[in-house]
């Protein structure tokens, strides 16, 4: 045996000599408490590695708040992998610049995302759609999973203002409900003092009717509210289905200082939507139209909502995997209300209502309590593992406590700090968090993702605007665990949780799906075309050159261009960007995008491909040659 064979023997021993040498005792200098540190970091590193060219178990659909758009990572390694445009131009994907979706932007530039919801099948994820709230202009789009792509935004909402209590998705997708976060005088555009605010104001929640097939979304119907501002909610299952629940803050009906205005009472109401009998009721004529819309007066229509006091300055009603318990937070009180929806059922029958509030019925609260769990400080959004256990954010505490649910024994119920199993402390001040399939009949209860609000300089500064934190829990054993941190942009508000293998997205828009009666596919049917003051361009891009390669088009002339990217390949993307004429088109294989502009000015403007795409990606180029005006001249 040579030396050197020899040394290659021994490297490796020497190696795992030293290893066991200090797995046997603690190394000079550390204590056993920071070796005993160190092993559950790497403990926990381990458990979120995902080696290069490995993939995920599980996409996270984080909102992206005011950034308009939808940020997608995948867990356990919590890597960012792509963002999803939805209400906002993006260059990176051209999503704003071409014709499709300015269109469907219109005239808002921004808005913001806050609740997705995923689209179910039997009470189950079925992977076909995330639906996405804007609560800047009462809009909701779908995103289809098939190419992570937006392929509706519906909206503004007709008598709808401030759409934050969305986006609910029932059982099997029928509706997406969302609610008013503001109240305004109705219909839309009817001028009221606000000093009128409980008589002339008004909130709204709404069935968003899904088409089973298609996913195109339409306006089913609505029930007027009083003014309240509606804010969480989400959607029964099992016992509760063809329910659906809200919660409001400011029953007080204040318009000013809502501080300490909205803050008065004790309670607050939630809203217990009964949406199968607003449907049936609207089927039956019992609606009047208001903006084109059908709309119940529940007064009048009996049996589509109820009240129910909860907790005051709620935010999250969150109903649990089988469908009998709803729990709701308030923010000022350090409990955890939880529900019991059969005794829900039985006080309808019964009419054990307490009061009534405009006509609508305020269920009795203590017929319906199963019981108020001390969980902390500052309780938002409760969770499930779908194991019998729910996990609250505690915003003040900047914590996660996790509890069991009931059923409890006699001796929990009687000191509910009992069934508090754990707490554990996130960094800092946690807004929403997420579990796997919570929403669903069936959770995942593996990972939760903690979105706090603040970072507090737990990352290299990056000046005065910083990143948001999100914390990935394991929720596997009785104790919880962090695995990892990392940081967003502004501003997660609550996020999904999707199995990988529930959907296969297309990398490749296969040419035979290309129903765009603009696109091309042979060099031969290219062209540029004349049609008064409109030039009209047909083109495709391939690896490395567009055909064709110059237009020419006079001062003043619309200029319509429609790019087809013939590559049947999966990561061939191209890139159109003509200079100093603000175009930016990104096509996928397969897609065929248009762009229109006017030619403002003379001068020769260069083209080029903007996404690397081959060796020859550089020389992927031409030319847009703009003649001055022709100028008539006096006889």
């Amino acid at each position: 045996m040579t030396m050197k064979m020899l040394r290659h023997f021994i490297a490796p021993a020497a190696a795992a000599g030293t290893f066991l040498l200090f797995a046997g005792c603690n190394p000079p200098g550390k204590s056993a408490s920071a070796a005993a540190q160190t092993a559950e970091t790497s403990s926990a590193a381990a458990r979120t590695w995902v080696a290069p060219g490995d993939k995920d178990e599980f996409y996270l659909f984080y909102s992206g708040g005011h950034s308009g758009q939808v940020f997608v990572a995948g867990l356990p390694s919590m890597r960012h992998i792509t963002t999803i445009p939805v209400f906002g131009r993006y260059p990176g994907t051209g999503y704003g610049y071409d014709e499709e979706t300015k269109k469907m932007l219109g005239d808002y530039t921004w808005g913001d995302v806050h609740h997705p919801g995923l689209s179910k099948t039997d009470g189950l994820y079925d992977g076909r759609w995330l639906f996405v709230n804007d609560n800047a202009n009462n809009r909701i789009a779908r995103i289809d999973l098939r190419d992570f792509k937006t392929r509706q935004i519906l909206g503004p909402i007709p008598n709808s203002m401030g759409n934050h209590g969305s986006s609910f998705v029932t059982e099997n997708t029928e509706y997406v409900l969302v609610a008013t976060r503001f109240s305004v005088p109705l219909p839309k555009g009817r001028y009221a003092d606000p000093n009128d605010y409980a008589k002339e104001f008004n909130g709204a929640v709404s069935g968003i009717r899904v088409d089973p097939k298609s996913g195109e979304m339409s306006v089913g119907w609505q029930i007027i509210t009083p003014p309240f501002d509606w804010d969480l909610g989400s959607t029964g299952k099992g016992p509760s289905s063809g329910w659906a629940f809200w919660t409001s803050y400011n029953t007080e009906m204040a318009h000013d200082q809502l501080e300490a205005n909205a803050s008065q009472g004790e309670r607050d109401y939630a809203a217990i939507v009964n949406w199968r009998a607003a449907e049936a009721a609207v089927k039956a004529g019992r609606a009047t139209l208001l903006d084109g819309v059908p709309v119940l007066d529940p007064a009048k229509v009996p049996g589509v909502l109820y009240y129910l006091p909860v907790p005051k300055s709620p935010h999250g009603i969150d109903t649990d995997p089988s469908g009998r318990w709803i729990v709701a937070s308030g923010k000022l009180q350090p409990i955890a209300s939880v529900f019991d929806f059969t005794k829900i059922q039985a006080a309808i029958e019964k009419k054990d209502f307490e009061s009534e509030f405009r006509g609508v019925p305020v269920i009795r609260h203590d017929a319906v309590l199963e019981g108020e769990v001390p969980v902390g400080l500052g309780p938002l959004h409760t969770q499930y593992d779908g194991k019998g256990n729910a996990y609250t954010s505690l915003f003040i505490e900047s914590a996660v406590a996790k509890w069991k649910m009931p059923p409890w024994t006699a001796e929990e119920r009687a000191d509910l700090n009992k069934v508090v199993l754990d707490k554990i402390t996130v960094h800092y001040n946690i807004g929403h968090l997420v579990i796997g399939g919570s929403e669903t009949r069936q959770p995942y209860g593996k990972y939760l993702v903690a979105m706090n609000k603040l970072s507090k300089g737990r990352h290299l500064s990056v000046g005065p605007s910083q990143p948001e934190d999100s914390e990935l829990i394991d929720i596997t054993g009785q104790k919880m665990a962090v695995l990892y941190e990392t940081f967003t942009e502004p501003e997660p508000h609550f996020a999904q949780i999707l199995k990988a293998d529930a959907i296969k997205p297309i990398e490749v828009y296969p040419k035979a799906e290309n129903t765009d009666p603009d696109a091309v596919w042979d060099a031969k049917d290219t062209g540029v075309t004349r049609h008064g003051h409109v030039v009209e361009v047909k083109m495709i891009a391939i690896r490395s050159h567009f055909t064709p390669d110059r237009i020419d088009a006079q001062e003043g002339d619309e200029l319509v261009i429609h790019v087809t990217n013939v590559e049947q390949t999966p990561d061939m993307i191209h890139g159109l960007g003509i200079v100093e004429q603000n175009v930016n088109l990104v096509i996928d294989p397969g897609e065929t995008k248009t762009v229109r502009l006017t030619m403002k000015k003379p001068g020769v403007f260069p083209f080029y491909c903007t996404n690397f795409c081959s060796a020859l990606h550089q020389e992927m180029q031409g030319y847009l040659a703009v003649k001055p005006a022709t100028v008539a001249t006096a006889p």
